[in-house]
């Protein structure tokens, strides 16, 4: 079958971030699809570009399309958008020439579904609309802007407009289809596919060396008997990494206890700052490392932390890709996000807590600290079982077909 993803911020290895659609391509390729990935030439999320163009990378096809470049999410950004939809179209052509069987607008942002219903549409595709967030509902709950903001109005327009005319919505969050329902989307057509993993990215871990920074402090964390609460990603004020330092500081007469948070971002100062403030000196910041690397690190960690602020959003269900690479380390986790019935709950593999709760945080670490190592394991295999029963990217790219293909018309 040959598949058209439309996806605006669409990444591969060698340019970063975004990886789903390439992880999601890669293993349609190999289960022997055509698969062509049409993206910007420029997003924000990447620390490389690529050329305008086309482009093959692991047998995807590539199409690269030119872009504004931005900063932040100001209005340059949003014109983009518009941009990107107006070059999709402006090839429509070219990429109803490709004949395809599937057509995904997957670009975040609902506008893409316009350009993709006209191609599905001509050439009798299905028409999926991926969901990553809930656009505009992520916007207004985030920018804090109203309903009657002309913006969030025409993607309210387009959120409708999606699930009236997709066959089908694959969501990567869990809970979602309350809200699209009262959008106008019927049951058969929603299905959760969540973020999952590579595979082969979790093979051959013993082979990665980590930085001598970070062995040198592990070795001597570990050779001083340490239960080592660990964190790796961004330090940003959406992963509430403060109150993570709120808990170490209130912990401090545990000297069994260690702290370390690998990665950066623009709360990474204030996070060091806070730290010096207590005095706290069983916490350790170290330098984020290759991607590659993270199964490696997470072999350290005794205990997990993934964090979040308060956010109605989260009860619509979340995907973080922290939470796999947790669960593949088969350590056992602590999610401070305010999300009913989560993986960690639902497995067995962690303690889930309110967000921004600094003592239920607390109580958490000092809950799992007391465990034995074999308890905590067996905690952690719970975890890691589901993650590889589940959230490979092959079964996922498997399931994703199997669902749509199975939609009636």
């Amino acid at each position: 079958m040959n598949i058209l993803m439309i996806s605006h911020y669409a990444g591969a290895p060698q340019y970063g971030m975004e990886f789903r659609s390439y992880y999601m391509a890669r293993e349609w390729v190999r289960m022997g699809h055509n698969v062509t990935v049409v993206g910007a030439a420029f997003s924000h999320l990447r620390k490389t570009q690529p050329p305008v163009g086309r482009e093959t990378l692991e047998g995807i096809n590539y199409l690269w399309l030119p872009t504004l470049e931005y900063e932040g999410n100001g209005m340059k950004r949003v014109l983009t958008m518009f941009q990107f939809c107006h070059q999709v179209y402006k090839h429509r052509k070219e990429l109803i020439a490709l004949k395809p069987g599937m057509v995904i607008a997957s670009s975040v942002y609902t506008f893409d579904l316009y350009p993709c219903n006209y191609i599905a549409r001509r050439t009798g595709a299905k028409l999926v609309y991926e969901v990553h967030d809930l656009w505009p509902l992520s916007v207004m709950t985030i920018g804090g802007y109203s309903r009657w903001h002309p913006f969030i109005m025409m993607l309210q327009h387009c959120e409708n407009y999606a699930y009236k005319h997709c066959d089908m919505v694959v969501s990567m969050l869990d809970k979602a289809f309350p809200h699209m329902q009262r959008h106008g989307l019927t049951k058969d057509r929603f299905c959760c596919i969540p973020n999952g993993y590579p595979k082969e990215e979790w093979e051959n871990v013993d082979s990665v060396v980590l930085p001598s920074e970070h062995i040198q402090l592990f070795n001597r964390l570990h050779a001083e008997g340490k239960t080592i609460v660990g964190f790796a990603g961004g330090h940003t004020q959406s992963t509430a990494m403060d109150i993570l330092v709120e808990a170490a500081n209130k912990l401090k007469e545990h000297s069994n206890l260690a702290f370390v948070l690998v990665g950066n971002g623009p709360q990474k100062a204030d996070l060091i700052a806070l730290a010096r403030k207590y005095n706290l000196n069983n916490m350790y910041f170290l330098p984020p490392i290759n991607k590659n690397s993270i199964p490696k690190l997470l072999q350290h960690f005794d205990i997990c932390y993934a964090g979040g602020i308060h956010s109605d959003l989260h009860k619509y269900g979340t995907s973080f890709n922290k939470i796999i690479d947790y669960m593949l380390a088969a350590k056992p986790i602590i999610k401070s996000v305010d999300e009913p019935d989560s993986e960690v709950e639902r497995t067995g593999c962690g303690i889930q807590v309110e967000a921004e709760n600094v003592e239920q945080v607390r109580d958490a670490i000092l809950k799992l600290a007391a465990m034995s190592p074999e308890e905590r394991a067996t905690m952690g295999d719970n975890g890691r079982r589901y993650a590889i029963e589940n959230l490979e990217y092959h079964t996922l790219s498997e399931k994703f077909i199997d669902y749509v293909m199975h939609t009636k018309d």
